[in-house]
Order: structure tokens, then C-alpha cells, then sequence
């Protein structure tokens, strides 16, 4: 039912999903997102990301990397994305459509908060990933400004029929995250998103924009403070 009910908020959301994302904070997010995940990236890596959407951040990685794959369970997304000329199934990611060792980085992002069926979602994205590869996953982050923010704000809009609310959405800690994991998948870092942004239209403001903007980046990287993103990127390395 989970899934069926994903599906059509996203199947919903596609047809405004890019309307504010080519520029300001979302598109600083997407970049974001993007140089971290290249850290891992070699010539010859083979990359699927699990829950690609219309293919905006897949459609950064496909310079860097040999193979770059999408799949995601919206029909909508997935059209915007095969027009983009990219590489893409539709699939979940608790039966994803591809065999054992696949790929050597697997990644996903703003997805697995909304997977009632979490642990069976990560024994699929390791099962697919090559001993040694790097499992790259984010996920919302209880430690942060933004699940504040979150907790107290209104529903936002996201068609003339459905808001944000509309879908299961989870937030968790790191410890949590280990839970998750097979045991064969170890934890090897974290990389903190939105740390110190209270709002995305801060984004827009002069001089504050900018200011946030190279905050952000330092605070990705900074050990502490980049366990308190309100997008929480757990690398993961699948043992041989």
C-alpha cells in the first residue's frame, strides 16, 4: 500500500517538481550534493542512483563516471529524466531491477526518509553494489536545524490537491542508520547538507545568500558540525 501511495505523490509532484529547482537553493543543494558524491567517483565507476526523479543530480554525474543509471518509482519523474537523454528504469528500491554486484557506487538521495520499508530498501542497494563499492545514502537527520524547522512549519503545497504531508517521511540518527545496514556494510564517514540554512528562501536574500552559500560548503566536510545536516550523507563501504 506504502508503495502504490509513493508512487502517486510522486506521479503528483512531477509535474511541478522543477519549477524552483534551477536555481538559488535547490540548485545549490543539487550542487552540493554533487561535488561530495564526485569524491568517490573514478572514471571507470559504475553508478546507479536509486530514486533519481526527473534526473537533475544524475544528470551531473554522468560526466564523471563510466556508467550512471537512474531508477525511480514514478512514472512522471522518470519521463522528465528519459528526456534528458539519461540512462533510466522504473523500479523500487525494495526490488530493484538489477542483478547482484552491478555497480560500484550506489547512491540515493531525499528517498530513503520516505521508505517505510527501510532495512529491506539497503539489503537491495548493497545487494546490487560490488564488494569494495561505496554506498552513498541520505537521510533526515534528527540532529538537525531543519527537523526543527519542519516540526513546527505548516504543510507545503506541492500540486493543487496534495502537500507534503501526504507521504511517509522519517527522520533519523546516525545510530539508526547503522541499524540499517547489513552487516557485511560498514560506515566509514558523514557528510552534513543544509547545516546552517534555517529556510531555503534565505537563499534568495543579497549577502546573505552568498554568506549561507560558503557556510554550507565548509560545514559539509567540518567534523562536529557536519553530523548536524538536515540532509545527512552516510558513506557506507560494502566489505569484501
Amino acid at each position: 500500500m506504502t508503495k502504490l501511495r509513493n508512487k502517486h505523490y510522486y506521479d503528483e509532484f512531477s509535474a511541478t517538481y522543477e519549477r524552483h529547482r534551477h536555481d538559488g537553493y535547490h540548485a545549490f543543494i543539487d550542487e552540493l550534493t554533487t561535488d561530495l558524491v564526485r569524491r568517490y567517483i573514478t572514471p571507470t565507476t559504475k553508478l546507479l542512483e536509486a530514486g533519481c526523479g526527473t534526473g537533475l543530480i544524475l544528470n551531473r554525474l554522468v560526466p564523471h563516471a563510466k556508467v550512471a543509471v537512474g531508477v525511480d518509482l514514478s512514472s512522471g519523474m522518470l519521463r522528465h529524466a528519459a528526456a534528458r537523454n539519461l540512462q533510466v528504469v522504473q523500479g523500487s528500491v525494495t526490488d530493484l531491477p538489477f542483478a547482484d554486484e552491478s555497480f560500484d557506487l550506489v547512491c540515493s538521495f531525499k528517498v530513503l526518509a520516505h521508505v517505510e520499508q527501510i532495512q529491506r530498501a539497503m539489503s537491495e542497494l548493497s545487494r546490487v553494489l560490488r564488494p569494495g563499492g561505496y554506498l552513498l545514502t541520505e537521510f533526515y537527520n534528527t540532529l538537525s536545524l531543519r527537523y526543527l524547522i519542519k516540526r513546527l512549519k505548516r504543510p507545503t503545497a506541492i500540486s493543487t490537491s496534495v502537500n507534503d504531508e501526504a507521504v511517509y517521511t522519517r527522520y533519523d540518527s546516525l545510530e539508526q542508520v547503522r541499524s540499517y545496514l547489513p552487516s557485511n556494510v560498514q560506515v566509514e564517514t558523514v557528510h552534513g547538507i543544509r547545516v546552517v540554512t534555517p529556510f531555503s528562501q534565505a537563499h534568495q536574500w543579497p549577502v546573505v545568500g552568498d554568506a549561507l552559500r560558503l557556510v554550507e560548503r565548509q560545514a559539509a566536510v567540518l567534523p562536529g558540525v557536519r553530523r548536524l545536516g538536515g540532509f545527512m550523507l552516510v558513506v557506507s563501504k560494502k566489505q569484501g
